[in-house]
């Protein structure tokens, strides 16, 4: 056998017990063929095989994300400003200025998801006003978690709020004294006021959208994601807003493997989208790069309780039992897997009642199902859960809200929120997971640095011993991989597996704590097909696609902020009335203009101090 592609001179960190590190792999067809020594990789190369140097690079299994919004992000992505990792407010500003003043009407300025004001070295939000003076005219919608969102002037004009406009169902218009919306709406007690109130903004075109999710596929390649679970979402329906995917599928143009679960949109009609579902759509239609997984994360309306610690935590209503039943009970009958959103143990327990009142009907025995997320189960629900044979896709939605959790239930119930030690030890499937794009950011590498450091994106120590990094890495590849019933077919670099790997920017298992959130990928494998490169590997890789349209955010802030050097993550201090400047080589960087620039720029911000 001659391989299509080896990798040597490589640092292989294989997740697989039985051979936990190589040095080479040969790839034959998108699979490992050989996972061992440099020696024993090139005994199978041929006169056309590719043959790379890894140049002693860390190198992992490819990421898997169990619980990420891709396709929905997808055909946003192009339209949203990512303020991920920015680490000043005033970074932060000046960036959505510059974007305003590049966004042609009628489209608006979105930042959704993926930050909070605890990474800031100012560790605080924007306020209305600064919205207002940075794009007077340009819409601008900010959402912040799942809590609030923040519109300027502009943007309340055109989502038609006014002081006329009752506060919907679950929501609230915050209003001044004169009763005139301020532009800050508020969820209580779920999203829907912030999802509907985005659903207003004008959408990409289609062939936007296509360029929109290749572009977002891109920047999951650079941090080293091979594979996701899509978990559905709000405003993302069936067949119609998987167009673009399955057209990126049918020209083999995905370069994330994507196992995607449907979820319902119809309050009271959930039954009816499931029945309809299951008899036009076959479990596990697709092939290795878009597949369906079954039903959810939205089952019932009733039964979901949207994490915001923010606000007290919400009782389901009493007919969520009668609501769920007769859903669970049709997919198991179907023989369906399914996911259920579920944040306190409070309704753990009650969906769990759900469950085993349906399985000593029709037992689930061995079907896969998992709760997402489960901040606050506590272990007699695990052990309820093993018991059915379900698993828990957990997520660092901590990371950014934890600085919220303490404040409401203690430094003590945070230690253990979730309890992924615990559901370990029980010996239930845990799979690692973002839940981007809406509130946590996309980056695994943030979610990693978590499960690690215990530590939130604003640097709040929520419990002082982490994951090993073997385990967590774990998780986040082999461990994911069951959430999508595809464990043994990927998730490590093992023979017979899909060849989907990562080369890092730094060694994930000896850097120190808080360089694991700066990784990267510096080359993606997938199916045995280099689908990113960067620095010494660039040449090996696909150019990238031109963004459209051009005046999109991903033309000046492509993703996740990153600093080039040390010297532009630091943070220094000035008496100023903004109290905080970043360093001025990153603010150059960031918007390509010369450091002597931003003396205006600061002084715009009201602070007449520019001495570093």
């Amino acid at each position: 056998m001659n391989a299509d592609l080896i990798l040597f001179n490589g640092q292989f960190h294989t997740v697989d017990r039985e051979n936990p590190l190589a040095s080479a792999v040969a790839i034959s067809d998108g699979r490992f063929v050989a996972v061992g020594t440099d020696a024993q990789a090139m005994a199978l190369r041929g006169a056309g095989t590719q043959v790379i140097d890894l140049k002693g690079r860390c190198v992992i299994p490819g990421l898997n994300d169990s619980h990420l919004h891709l396709i929905r992000g997808g055909l946003n992505y192009n339209l949203e400003l990512r303020w991920e990792g920015v680490p000043s407010l005033a970074d932060a500003l000046r960036m959505l200025k510059d974007q305003a003043d590049r966004t042609p009407t009628p489209q608006w300025v979105r930042v959704v998801g993926g930050w909070n004001e605890f990474q800031f070295a100012e560790k605080r939000m924007p306020t209305l006003e600064e919205l207002n003076q940075a794009a007077p005219d340009t819409p601008v919608f900010v959402l912040h978690l799942y809590d609030r969102a923040l519109l300027n002037r502009a943007a309340l004009r055109v989502a038609g709020y006014t002081r006329n406009t009752p506060n919907p169902p679950g929501g609230e218009i915050v209003r001044d004294a004169n009763g005139e919306p301020t532009g800050m709406l508020v969820a209580r007690p779920n999203a829907m006021i912030l999802y509907s109130t985005l659903a207003k903004g004008p959408k990409l075109p289609l062939e936007y959208q296509v360029n929109s999710t290749r572009q977002f596929m891109r920047e999951l390649n650079r941090l080293g994601l091979t594979s996701a679970i899509d978990a559905g979402g709000g405003f993302q329906n069936y067949p119609d807003d998987y167009q673009v995917i399955e057209q990126l599928a049918k020209d083999q143009q995905l370069t994330i493997r994507i196992a995607y679960n449907l979820f319902t949109q119809k309050p009271k009609e959930e039954l009816t989208d499931f029945k309809n579902w299951t008899s036009s759509v076959t479990l596990h239609q697709g092939d290795d790069y878009l597949r369906h997984n079954g039903a959810g994360e939205m089952l019932v309306f009733s039964a979901a309780d949207f994490e915001d610690f923010l606000e007290p935590r919400p009782d389901l209503p009493q007919t969520m039992e009668d609501e769920l039943e007769p859903v669970v009970r049709h997919l198991v009958e179907q023989r369906w897997p399914f996911r259920l959103h579920a944040t306190y143990n409070e309704s753990i327990s009650r969906m769990l009642d759900v469950f085993e009142k349906v399985n000593r009907d029709i037992p689930f025995n061995g079907l896969p199902w998992f709760f997402d997320h489960a901040e606050t189960i506590t272990p007699q629900n695990i052990e309820r859960v093993r018991a059915l044979g379900g698993g828990i896709a957990i997520q660092d939605r901590m990371a950014f809200q934890g600085e919220y959790f303490v404040e409401r239930y203690g430094a003590k119930a945070a230690e253990a929120t979730p309890p992924i030690k615990r559901m370990l030890a029980e010996g239930v499937p845990v799979g690692a997971g973002t839940d981007a794009t809406r509130v946590s950011s996309y980056n695994p590498w943030t979610s990693l640095y978590w499960m690690v450091s215990g530590r939130t994106v604003g640097g709040l120590e929520l419990h002082a011993e982490g994951l090993s990094r073997q385990t967590a890495l774990e998780l986040f590849t082999h461990g994911s991989a069951w959430f999508s019933s595809e464990q043994g077919k990927k998730g490590q670099i093992k023979v017979g597996q899909l060849a989907d790997v990562a080369a890092l920017s730094a060694d994930f298992f000896s850097v120190d704590e808080e360089a694991i959130k700066w990784i990267e990928s510096v080359l993606t494998v997938v199916g045995g097909k280099v689908v990113y490169a960067a620095g010494d590997f660039e040449k090996l890789g696909p150019a990238s696609v031109p963004v459209l349209p051009d005046w999109s955010p991903v033309v000046k802030v492509p993703g996740h902020w990153r600093p080039t050097s040390p010297m532009q993550a630091q943070v220094h201090h000035c008496s100023g009335p903004c109290g905080v400047h970043s360093h001025s080589h990153e603010k150059a960087r960031l918007s390509n203009a010369p450091v002597s620039d931003f003396a205006g720029f600061w002084g715009a911000f009201g602070c007449s101090c520019f001495a570093f």
